[in-house]
């Protein structure tokens, strides 16, 4: 497979090699660690796989607990931790070579009509996706080409990231930046039409930008780092149905770091302004 979007649904399609246990593949890639968003939207993959299918996901809460190894499969396992008349309750744990990397509780809820709704409204206006330059645009523009790594990075990307903010890429260019950042999204081609498949997509595009914004007051997003960073906790919950290879617009804020852990939450928007899903998640940064 060429397409980024097509190996995306590929490494989502777990092996079910017994009742609630469930194999993924992990690629082998020049990272240190699994990225989180994989482990998490295979994680989500196989809690829906047990569920009759009827009820979407609306809410998860997940731990990294370990760094997982690249190249070496994942199992995961499933217990059914209830069934009612409205909600449905999973929970999984992911393994590697024998040590639990992961794990996470998926709540999934009957559609159902509520008695009243609202929401606010965005926190602020931003341009249309398609006026923006893609991230591998702004580099090239800043470099005059792609570092060959970034390069390899841009041709694997499930995901086309536009930013809203223009990157920094100087100190200086730091001065009274807020810790905020705003990404259009979605996936380089279709995923297909089922709801799960866009729920997982989500789940491990939603792990790729958020702790940007606990970085951005301090240094550079992109260039050389002079911290490790490393998700600790991951949480979403879901509002309205989506389609993850349609644009969404990604609104995230750190509203703190210290002690070394920073946070930062994260709204997702369609493109007419309506709340999707509303994300926080908390990181570790270590000096390197």
């Amino acid at each position: 497979m060429t397409n980024p979007a097509e190996r995306l649904v590929d490494l989502l399609d777990l092996e079910q090699i017994e009742v609630n246990i469930f194999r993924g593949r992990s690629p082998q890639e020049s990272l240190q660690r699994v990225f989180g968003g994989q482990v998490a939207g295979q994680a989500m993959v196989a809690a829906g796989r047990t569920t009759d299918g009827d009820r979407p996901v609306h809410s998860l809460h997940a731990y990294f607990l370990r760094p997982g190894r690249p190249g070496v499969p994942i199992v995961y396992e499933v217990e059914r931790v209830r069934d009612g008349r409205s909600f449905t309750t999973r929970r999984v744990t992911a393994v590697q070579q024998g040590r639990t990397i992961f794990n996470l509780t998926a709540s999934f809820h009957k559609p159902e009509e509520g008695p009243f709704e609202h929401q606010l409204p965005p926190a602020r206006k931003v341009p249309d996706p398609e006026s923006l330059p893609t991230v591998a645009e702004e580099v090239r523009a800043h470099l005059g080409a792609l570092p060959e790594q970034l390069e390899r990075m841009a041709r694997r990307q499930p995901f086309d990231i536009r930013y809203v903010d223009r990157l920094r890429w100087s100190a200086e260019e730091l001065n009274d930046a807020e810790a905020r950042s705003a990404v259009w999204m979605r996936a380089v081609g279709p995923l297909g039409d089922d709801p799960l498949v866009h729920t997982c997509a989500l789940t491990y595009a939603s792990d790729m930008t958020l702790l940007d914004a606990v970085r951005i007051p301090v240094e550079p997003l992109w260039g050389p780092r002079s911290f490790d960073m490393a998700s600790l906790d991951h949480a979403m919950w879901f509002h309205r149905p989506f389609r993850a290879d349609e644009w969404f617009l990604y609104d995230q804020e750190s509203p703190i770091a210290t002690g070394g852990r920073g946070l930062a939450r994260g709204r997702i928007y369609d493109i007419e302004g309506r709340l999707l899903v509303s994300v926080v998640q908390e990181g570790l940064f270590r000096a390197l």
